[in-house]
């Protein structure tokens, strides 16, 4: 995949709560706002091919470093950064850029910061698309807790021993592995005696459509921030109560999108096909719609780029305000 040209984008930095937030974004600003939330070990760049596109198609697109995350600066209470306050400062950009209402485009863990943007900010949304990950409000589903201990994620959970194994390899080599290995159709697990590093052998080649050049963009910009608050969230904020309102009424009413990729392994955590196709999902978001895919892995957008952007555009249009 050709790497995009980055005077395409305008950079910029905007003060939410605190910390000082890296913004790319393209279009006019009287367009209707697009805003993109990626997941880990992503950053804004995930987003590249769908902020040009969906631009084009006359969209004013956004994309976000988290704190802690990419071009943004690193929160100075990190264990205290939460997805909710991921979703405070979502709002808090939007208001910096004037943007009354926004569509939300999400995936992986930024699913969940785009789901607590609405249920915090329904105002501010018009409609949101998620890739991969469904809505998982607190309480409702504990799928990771039936995955044995060598699942990523709870090994990401462990503060020691996950720094350890990261601190193991530049950050170069973190993001090549982390790649190579969520790219697969299968749930990472490691055995006990073998850290989740470990699963890729360092002689193992990037997918196809993730260049040399790709990498080096994402590498640079963990130079700046490193890994600690990504180890923080998602990992360590996962089905935390304090997430969410004390009134326990967690439903979303924005119209939702669920883009469920073939090969993508997140379709593959026990009891997640069960949670979307009984429909106990639409239990927290009734107006979801659900769209299966016939191909694309975990990163769809920049594996399938063309697919990924009609999937939104489809929707985009189908839902203009």
């Amino acid at each position: 995949m050709t790497l995009l040209p980055m005077d395409k984008f305008k950079h910029s930095y905007i003060e939410a709560n605190g910390t000082r937030l890296h913004v790319a974004e393209i279009g006019t600003e009287s367009s209707p706002a697009v805003v993109f939330l990626n997941g880990f070990p992503e950053l804004w760049y995930t987003w590249r091919h769908q902020l040009v596109a969906v631009a084009n198609a006359g969209f004013r697109t956004i994309a976000i470093d988290y704190r802690g995350y990419g071009l943004s600066d690193i929160p100075k209470d990190i264990e205290n950064t939460t997805f909710s306050g991921m979703a405070a400062d979502t709002a808090s950009i939007l208001d910096s850029l004037g943007i009354k209402k926004a569509y939300v485009v999400a995936k992986d863990f930024g699913s969940m910061v785009g789901y607590l943007f609405a249920l915090y900010h329904p105002q501010k949304i018009i409609a949101i698309i998620t890739f991969g990950l469904p809505y998982l409000p607190y309480g409702s589903h504990h799928t990771y807790l039936d995955l044995p201990e060598g699942f990523y994620f709870r090994r990401f959970r462990e503060h020691a021993r996950a720094k350890a194994d990261f601190a193991r390899f530049d950050n170069k080599t973190v993001v090549r592995k982390m790649y190579i290995m969520l790219a697969r159709s299968e749930v990472p697990i490691a055995p006990e005696n073998k850290e989740i590093m470990d699963l890729v052998d360092p002689s193992e080649p990037l997918p196809p459509w993730f260049t040399e050049e790709d990498l080096e963009v994402y590498a640079e910009a963990y130079n700046k921030c490193g890994f600690m608050t990504a180890l923080e969230v998602p990992y360590r904020r996962l089905d935390d109560r304090n997430e969410y309102p004390e009134s326990e009424d967690y439903q979303i009413e924005a119209p939702a999108l669920l883009v469920l990729p073939k090969d993508d392994y997140i379709t593959k955590f026990p009891g997640m096909e069960e949670y979307v196709k009984s429909g106990a999902v639409k239990k927290y978001v009734p107006n979801l719609e659900v769209q299966p895919l016939p191909q694309g892995c975990h990163f769809i957008p920049e594996q399938f780029p063309e697919i990924t952007n009609k999937v939104i555009l489809d929707y985009l249009n189908r839902h203009k305000c």
